[in-house]
This record gives C-alpha cells, sequence and structure tokens, in this order.
C-alpha cells in the first residue's frame, strides 16, 4: 500500500465521533435542502410534477395498505429480507477486522436497486394515475430493476442509456428488453450516465401529464434524494437487526465500520440512514478514483478538490466535478454505475457534518477487491461494489482483529464479466 493510502487509512481510523447536537431527522427540510445542498432546481413546467410526487410520496409513506403492499413484494418477489453474510477466507487473509457482507446481490434483479424501483413504481400505479414509466440507467442494473417492476405492475417503461455503457453492459440491456422495456440510446456527450438523465428529463418535461422519472439514485430534484433514500433505507434497518442476531448471521453487535461504494450514493445511504444515530459506528464512502485523482480520469467528487466544486446538476445543488470553466468535467470508472459527475446531496451534508467519510478506490484497486472475493468467498461483486472490496482490503489490516467491518455489497456482477475480461484476460 502506498505511503498516501496509508495515511489516509491512518487519518480515517482516527476521526472523532459525530456531535451529538445534530438532528439527521430535519433534513431535508421543506424545501428539499441538506444544509446547503439539495433542492429544486428544474423547468416550471416540472414544479407540479414534483409537487404531485412529493404529495403522493408523503400520503403513502402514511397509507397502511400501500407500505403492507409494498412490503408482501419485498418478501415474495425481491426475496427479502437479504441475508448477512461473514466473509471468514477474506478476513482470515487480511488478518485484520471481521468482514461482514450485506448480500444485496441476492435480491431479485441483482442489485440493491429494485428496492427503489418497486417502491416508485407501485406509488406511481396506486397513487398517481400515470401511465408511462422513463428511466435512466448507468450500469444497467437501475433499468434492469425499472424494467422489472414495470413488467410485474403492468406500465409501459422507457429506459434511457448512453452508448458507451450500452457497448460494456450489453447482457443488461438484453435483460431489458426481454423485460418488454424499450432501450433508448444516448450518443450526446460522454454517451455515459449524466447524459442518459438529460434525455430521460427531456421525455419527462414533453410528456409530465401521463409520465413518471423514474430516478435511480439519491440525487435530482427534491423529493427524490428523500424518497430514494427511504426506499433504499430497508438496506440499513435490516442489517441493524441481522449484525445484533447470531442466528441471522451477524456477530451479535452493531459493526465498528461501514463500508459501500458512492455514485449517485443511493446504496450507500440506504445502508448508512438507519445507523446515522449510531455514533460508534463509522461510515466509509468510497468513490470511483478511475487512473487516479491526479491523472483526472476519475468520478472522486469529494477527493479531487480543483475539480469537485459546490454547482448544480440535474435540478440539485452539491458537489460537481468541473472545469475550470465551470462546464461539467467528463468522468471515467471502469464501473459505469459509478461514472457520473455528481454526488447526492445528503452525502454532501453528511460529510459537511463529519458524520460520514469518503475516500476512492482507483480501477486497479477495484479489480484486485473483485479478483479476491471471487477467489476467497467464491462471490463475483459488481464493479461498483469491488469498489467497496477494494478499500476494505487496505482498511481490514490497520483494525484489530475484534473489530467489524459491515459491507453494503449492493450487486452481482455477471453483468461485468465482459469489462473483466477485457481487463484482466485470463491474468485471473
Amino acid at each position: 500500500m502506498g505511503a498516501r493510502r496509508q495515511t489516509e487509512c491512518e487519518e480515517l481510523m482516527t476521526l472523532s465521533t459525530t456531535s451529538t447536537t445534530v438532528n439527521f431527522s430535519a433534513v431535508p427540510d421543506e424545501t428539499g435542502r441538506f444544509g446547503p445542498y439539495g433542492g429544486k432546481y428544474v423547468p416550471e413546467t416540472l414544479m407540479p410534477a414534483l409537487d404531485e410526487l412529493e404529495e403522493a410520496y408523503l400520503n403513502a409513506r402514511i397509507d397502511k395498505e400501500f407500505m403492507a403492499e409494498l412490503a408482501h413484494l419485498q418478501h415474495t418477489y425481491v426475496g427479502r429480507p437479504t441475508p448477512l453474510t461473514y466473509a471468514r477466507r477474506l478476513s482470515e487473509e487480511l488478518g485484520g477486522a471481521q468482514i461482514y457482507l450485506k448480500r444485496e446481490d441476492l435480491a431479485h434483479s441483482g442489485a440493491h436497486k429494485i428496492n427503489n424501483a418497486l417502491g416508485q413504481a407501485l406509488l406511481m400505479k396506486r397513487k398517481m394515475g400515470k401511465t408511462r414509466i422513463v428511466a435512466e440507467t448507468g450500469a444497467g442494473q437501475h433499468g434492469v430493476a425499472t424494467a422489472t417492476a414495470a413488467a410485474l405492475l403492468g406500465i409501459g417503461c422507457i429506459v434511457y442509456m448512453g452508448t458507451v455503457d450500452m457497448e460494456r453492459q450489453k447482457p443488461n440491456v438484453f435483460r431489458m428488453q426481454l423485460l418488454g422495456t424499450e432501450v433508448r440510446a444516448v450518443d450526446s456527450g460522454s454517451q455515459t450516465l449524466k447524459d442518459a438523465i438529460n434525455e430521460a428529463i427531456r421525455d419527462w418535461v414533453t410528456n409530465v401529464e401521463t409520465t413518471h422519472y423514474l430516478l435511480g439514485s439519491a440525487l435530482g430534484p427534491h423529493p427524490y434524494p428523500a424518497m430514494v433514500r427511504d426506499f433504499q433505507s430497508i438496506i440499513g434497518l435490516e442489517a441493524h437487526s441481522q449484525m445484533q442476531d447470531p442466528a441471522e448471521g451477524g456477530p451479535g453487535r452493531l459493526p465498528d465500520a461501514i463500508v459501500a461504494c458512492v455514485g449517485g450514493g443511493s446504496n450507500a445511504i440506504g445502508i448508512f440512514h438507519p445507523f446515522l444515530e449510531e455514533e460508534s459506528v463509522r461510515l466509509i464512502g468510497v468513490e470511483a478514483g478511475g487512473h487516479g485523482i491526479e491523472d483526472g480520469a476519475h468520478a472522486a467528487r469529494f477527493a479531487d478538490p480543483e475539480r469537485g466544486r459546490l454547482g448544480v446538476l440535474q435540478g440539485t445543488k452539491s458537489y460537481v466535478l468541473q472545469d475550470s470553466d465551470g462546464q461539467i468535467a467528463l468522468t471515467h470508472s471502469i464501473s459505469a454505475g459509478l461514472d457520473y459527475a455528481s454526488v447526492g446531496p445528503e452525502h454532501a451534508w453528511l460529510r459537511d457534518v463529519g458524520r460520514s467519510e469518503y475516500t476512492y478506490c482507483t480501477d486497479t484497486q477495484t479489480l484486485e477487491g473483485f479478483k479476491a472475493l471471487c477467489e476467497l468467498e467464491g462471490i463475483i461483486p459488481a464493479l461498483e461494489s469491488a469498489h467497496a472490496i477494494g478499500y476494505v482490503l487496505e482498511l481490514a489490516p490497520q483494525m484489530a482483529k475484534d473489530q467489524v467491518i459491515l459491507v453494503n455489497l449492493s450487486g452481482r456482477g455477471d453483468k461485468d464479466l465482459g469489462t473483466v475480461m477485457q481487463t484482466i484476460g485470463g491474468d485471473s
């Protein structure tokens, strides 16, 4: 491990606990802000749709029939609760903290994305009277989850996807088509997630009376960041209980640290949120380091102070990678799902108040994590999740053997085999 990364691990190990004066339940406020972040930065034509969505969601949260139907589908269709797995061989190999995995890769459709997609689709069907869904996808997992929910509930669905991502995620493109969804290629800009979101929003603006935009991450205009967080918080709620119950595979106590990858940030905020009041539990988000921060080819918004600055992108204010002229910078990650220029506003706020910590993992370190989990645990992770594993390879040896790390294994990696084969080939 390099000297810089060694120092970073030591700094993260010694961070003080968060002040109890922070009121985590007070965000977002009524304007959708998390401190200076968040809000609604959209055309006037979309304001009524966002107000309608917020009202429908707030009503659904207190509707016992809606919540019971969602819980039933989560159990009988998604396969929740997802299990907790003790990564014994990986823990022994690293010789430090004991590592547990929250297995979102075992949820129906292969990732955590189904939690939010099903929640929003059911909300639209039961509360909003819309007839059509549009969505964006990068790695394809949100697209597959949305297509899955649309097929289940009988809703027309169109998913926008950058042509670069379509090429590296061909299996997921075919899955969406099998599920009856139309996949529309986006060849503008960087031809990745940012551009797919732009096209989905354009479609939404044009067809707002009949269409719901099923946004896949904890970003965008209010109420999306809070709503997506709440649908994904089932991950952390389950893990909080499972970790304390040996019968559920846990160590009988809360973890010392939770590690999750962060693109837009939905899987991370989903597992972090139910632990915010647990001051003894460190919350660590891992961004996409790409080819390295110095190289500039990355998607690490917090790690690059020259380019990662406060800005507005696609409806929300947060940290955004920008060039010297304030234009959105091109990003790079080996994982399509983390290849995005901004980050969810709640993550920015949690970082400001000192409750969560953020680091990064390069493509090379990610592949090391990918191979380690494959060879030592028989689990093929998504490249997004492999960023968290790659960082744990460095973090765990810095911790004592009686300490515990919980990793949110947000998705499975069959979708990424083509990318991995091209990158490491037969050297794995």
